[in-house]
């Protein structure tokens, strides 16, 4: 039993709060993104779980157990850093030994440990290499061998993408997955990269300023934002303010905004008279019927969509269609079902 709970965990440096009165739980074998723009607390928490930070206030419990101010080496979990951390000097072989040799394990065991996460993670060619003459890739999966090696029940990923280019961030985040699932390992990751978490999470936790937006799977995050700040943050979908008019016929609200009247079904009750609202940009219709018209600002073509940047009601929108003629400078004609219409939090 390996699962994480954080209770009413509080970070402060000095004056500076990073993180502030922060709960949430993780399942064993379950995989939980921490996501947020940088400074917004994700791996202050982190290094909190993984008892390189000692919180100002709350607790933190692994598998049942307080470990609050349990040092690293005696949680039962492994982290995986941004940079790599491997050692220069040593082999791919000699990195991946290395807490096994820390903790004595038998020279027997040792090897046939080494031999398995070497097999498991395509390894067994560079064994004998130097990190050096390594691609960044290989580099990822050595440093990911090694945290496998202590057999940890929880394993933490800070940013560990973050170095490789676009076509290897792709690989290399399958190959966490499937090792993830293969070893039924509870996991923590911390991205600002809403692709990876969106693609790796059973759910997302979006912070910002060292506090908790929204926790949820990625399919309700991207479906059903609970503020603007996760709508414009997981997708860039386009937000505003509206007035709630009243229900409209036929049912759901009608809305008043710098795009004209606009009818939600979303699922939620607007929560005041003056709310945001947003709607993503795939979700606009480009049709001659549309009750929607605007000039068309810049025009780029994406292979299996087309995105445009319209201006109307003095501000600007992203709409991205699956064809258009659309040149820039002229006008378009759009609609947006009301299901598509997202209320969200009262303005401020």
């Amino acid at each position: 039993m390996s699962d994480i709970l954080a209770h009413n965990l509080t970070m402060q440096f000095d004056q500076f709060t990073a993180v502030g009165d922060v709960s949430f739980t993780v399942a064993q074998g379950e995989f939980v993104t921490l996501l947020g723009p940088s400074g917004c607390g994700k791996t202050t928490l982190l290094k909190m779980i993984s008892g390189f930070l000692h919180p100002t206030a709350g607790r933190i419990h692994i598998g049942g157990v307080d470990v609050t101010r349990t040092p690293p080496e005696h949680r039962d979990t492994a982290l995986c850093f941004q940079s790599y951390a491997l050692f220069p000097h040593m082999t791919v072989r000699g990195n991946l030994e290395f807490g096994l040799r820390q903790k004595r394990v038998a020279g027997r065991d040792r090897v046939a440990r080494v031999a398995q996460i070497a097999q498991q993670l395509s390894l067994e060619p560079q064994l004998d290499k130097l990190p050096n003459a390594l691609s960044g890739g290989q580099q990822q999966r050595v440093a990911l061998g090694r945290a496998l090696s202590m057999q940890p029940s929880v394993i933490l990923f800070d940013e560990p993408l973050s170095n490789l280019d676009a076509k290897l961030r792709d690989q290399v985040r399958l190959e966490i997955k499937r090792i993830q699932q293969d070893n039924d390992l509870t996991a923590v990751y911390v991205t600002h990269d809403q692709s990876e978490a969106l693609a790796l999470s059973d759910r997302v936790i979006v912070m910002r300023d060292g506090r908790i937006e929204q926790i949820a799977t990625p399919e309700n995050l991207y479906h059903a934002p609970a503020t603007s700040f996760v709508a414009d943050f997981i997708g860039n979908a386009n937000v505003m303010p509206a007035e709630v008019i009243g229900e409209a016929d036929g049912g759901g609200w009608l809305l008043d905004s710098r795009m004209g009247r606009l009818v939600s079904r979303d699922v939620n009750d607007p929560q005041a008279k003056h709310i945001n609202i947003a709607w993503r940009p795939e979700r606009a219709h480009v049709s001659p019927e549309g009750s929607l018209t605007g000039t068309v600002v810049s025009r780029a073509f994406q292979g299996h969509f087309t995105d445009l940047h319209v201006a109307t009601g003095g501000q600007t929108y992203r709409l991205q269609v699956a064809a258009s003629d659309a040149i820039v400078g002229g006008d378009i004609t759009f609609a947006l079902d009301p299901g598509d219409v997202l209320m969200l939090e009262p303005l401020r």
